[in-house]
C-alpha cells in the first residue's frame, strides 16, 4: 500500500510505502505533547480504487443509457 503523509505544521508531503511509513513514525512522533495530531495520512491505494470504481460506474450508466436509446431507435425503425 502507498501512503501520502502531510505534516500539518509545515505542509511537507511524504509519499511512502507500508515499511517506510512504519519507520517514519518510529522516528517521528504522530502526536505532539499537547495531544494534537501532527500528520494527515491518506491511503493512496484506496483512493485510487475509489476513483476507478467511480469511473466504472459512470461507464456502466452511459452504457445503459446508450443501450436504451439504441433499443428505442430500433423499435421506431421497425414500427
Amino acid at each position: 500500500m502507498k501512503y501520502k503523509i502531510v505534516n500539518r505544521n509545515t505542509g511537507a508531503t511524504y509519499f511512502l510505502n507500508e515499511e517506510e511509513k512504519t519507520n517514519f513514525f518510529l522516528q517521528n512522533c504522530y502526536q505532539s505533547r499537547t495531544g494534537a495530531v501532527k500528520y494527515d495520512i491518506y491511503n493512496l491505494t484506496k483512493e485510487r480504487a475509489k476513483r476507478r470504481n467511480k469511473m466504472l460506474d459512470v461507464v456502466a450508466h452511459l452504457c445503459i443509457i446508450g443501450a436504451s436509446i439504441l433499443a428505442t431507435l430500433i423499435y421506431i425503425q421497425n414500427y
